[in-house]
């Protein structure tokens, strides 16, 4: 399947589109046009120009006050990104960095950045073959955007960096080489364009994005088996409850919960217990709020995606070529920061449940074994789950409230919104964690209540995920279940 490249607006539902079914990319003849307009305008800028032109004539930050050479041009772009390529720390997953391939298509197609047309096919070269520059995690301050990360990124274009191609890590030259490619001959501009830029840090953001509206998704059914084992009330779920408050995800979930009670004979059992714990009375929310939370960062994101960030900016129609800020991370990393908090949440009662279902308590075992005392059963379980959400929470504190000057004090204000990707993306891994040890709790508790039934959906999911995960009858090896729960969440169609 092929995706044309245009200048009109990418959404993050064709990027998850785009990723999860293989899309190969080509350019559109408007973003073709653009490209080489702009890069036509900024050539004749330059011979004709006699006053420096920052990032093209100058140097970089605080050595933007010097002068190049017009024969150093070439030289001084591949300086900037040989130079900018410190990166440490962990990989960034593959998954990501092919959406940061896209996104810097995608943001260079819009022909305000002044590179090549031949640059930004080779972009697209290493994404329709699936060649995944090695790149980082630390290095950014989210201030010139993602300059450390995007070097790394780009290095394998001029041959240099590394590369894994086929499961294979090796150098950007080898590649270049396996491909029958020539290293790309940078002209003016073009490393500044190509290191300046948001694209690692919305990565970070879109690909977090796509899991967390299915983490939302799962939230509230695995809640719900965790609400039938518990032998919980349905008032809480009432819709006119929520329409007085009127919060749209709290409508939206209260509405969802009922949809999926529907039918349950466990549900509609005469309850003994006149209320239920926060965990569960209050899921509508505060999984809706997380919702709402979510919908807000996506609608921030969708802008980010759909921008041209990188320095300085080139606008033929203007007759400008303006030096200003769009590559600063504070739009997003506010954001990212937002929504840390509400996935913390999200896995915060999620725990809460489980520490319910384990407590003996309404008619369940202790720690949902038969012989409690010779078996540990899921004590320990809920303690990973403790652990994890306290690990959550401790990330929490706002990357974007810290600000580092760098650039002997050029940039003396930064975002930090590539840390707070990096965090983001930890938080939803995570809360994708605490939610499958929910589901293998909460599975074993509805066990506990045969031979009534939940709703046909519920059953269904508890049928699927039985064929994965047993019945814990007495102690076992706990952790490949886990494992297997965590794997069953991304590959079980939603609910």
């Amino acid at each position: 399947m092929l995706h044309k490249i245009s200048a009109g607006h990418l959404t993050q539902d064709k990027i998850e589109e785009i990723i999860i079914n293989g899309y190969k990319l080509e350019l559109g003849n408007d973003s073709r046009e653009r490209i080489i307009r702009c890069r036509k305008y900024l050539d004749e800028k330059i011979a004709h120009s006699e006053k420096p032109i920052y990032g093209v004539t100058t140097g970089f930050g605080s050595l933007c006050d010097i002068s190049v050479n017009p024969d150093q041009l070439a030289e001084l772009q591949i300086n900037l990104m040989m130079s900018h390529a410190c990166g440490v720390g962990e990989r960034v997953p593959n998954e990501v960095v092919k959406i940061m391939l896209l996104l810097k298509v995608q943001s260079l197609s819009y022909g305000y950045s002044g590179v090549k047309i031949e640059t930004v096919e080779r972009l697209i070269d290493f994404f329709n073959n699936d060649i995944y520059p090695i790149v980082y995690q630390q290095g950014s301050v989210g201030a010139s955007g993602d300059l450390v990360p995007l070097a790394h990124l780009c290095l394998p274009l001029v041959g240099l960096g590394e590369v894994e191609y086929n499961g294979e890590r090796m150098t950007g030259a080898e590649i270049l080489k396996r491909m029958g490619w020539q290293p790309i001959q940078l002209g003016s501009k073009e490393g500044l364009a190509l290191l300046n830029g948001t694209q690692n840090m919305s990565a970070f953001a879109v690909w977090s994005l796509i899991r967390a509206k299915r983490l939302t998704e799962w939230a509230d059914a695995i809640a719900v088996m965790s609400l039938e084992a518990f032998d919980g009330r349905r008032d809480p779920f009432n819709v006119a409850v929520h329409l007085v408050r009127s919060h749209k995800g709290q409508i939206a979930t209260a509405v969802h919960i009922n949809e999926l009670l529907r039918g349950s004979q466990l549900i509609a059992q005469e309850k003994v217990n006149v209320q239920d714990p926060y965990s569960f009375r209050c899921i509508p929310q505060v999984h809706g709020a997380v919702k709402d939370t979510l919908s807000y960062v996506k609608s921030v994101v969708d802008i980010e995606i759909n921008a041209a960030t990188d320095n300085p900016t080139v606008c033929p129609d203007d007759d400008l070529i303006i030096s200003a800020g769009n590559f600063h991370g504070e739009p997003i990393a506010l954001p990212m920061d937002f929504l840390s908090i509400a996935l913390s949440e999200l896995g915060n009662i999620s725990e809460r449940r489980c520490y319910k279902l384990v407590s003996g308590k309404r008619g369940l075992p202790s720690f949902l074994v038969a012989e409690p005392g010779l078996n540990s059963g899921f004590m320990i379980v809920q303690y990973t789950a403790a652990s994890i959400v306290s690990q959550s929470k401790t990330l929490c504190m706002p990357s974007s409230a810290d600000s580092i000057p760098t650039s002997q004090g050029q940039e003396d204000h930064v975002s930090m919104g590539a840390n707070a990707g990096t965090k983001l993306l930890r938080i939803t891994d995570n809360t994708e964690r605490v939610l499958a040890i929910e589901l293998f709790t909460a599975a074993q508790a509805l066990d506990f209540r045969r031979p009534l039934l939940s709703s046909p959906v519920i059953e269904s999911i508890h049928k699927a995920y039985r064929e994965v995960v047993p019945f814990i009858n007495h102690d076992v090896v706990m952790y490949p279940f886990i494992a297997q729960s965590v794997e069953f969440l991304r590959t079980y169609p939603l609910p």
